[in-house]
């Protein structure tokens, strides 16, 4: 018997702009849901502003299960659509 833990595959983006970059990052981590992580983070100044964009994309970290199968291949069909596997281990 195999036990694989899975969890949602979701991402979404954000833009703020500020005067600061950390301003922009407060911004931005003040709108991150509880369950959700910035992955990646990219700051640009458009010519003649004074302002910083940051377009920041998020992704959900949380809603992590556990499925159980008899085979790898059986495990797999299991995963919901939107959902990944991240482990798998023998029970």
């Amino acid at each position: 018997m195999l036990s694989g833990r899975i969890r949602p595959v979701e991402v979404t983006e954000l833009t703020v702009q500020a005067p600061s970059i950390a301003e922009a990052r407060a911004q931005v981590e003040a709108q991150v849901p509880a369950g959700w992580v910035v992955t990646d983070a990219e700051a640009t100044m458009p010519k003649a502003s004074t302002m910083i964009t940051l377009n920041a994309k998020m992704a959900r970290r949380d809603g992590v299960t556990e499925i159980e199968a008899d085979d790898l291949d059986t495990l797999r069909t299991k995963v919901p659509d939107g959902w990944q596997l991240l482990s798998v281990r023998e029970v």
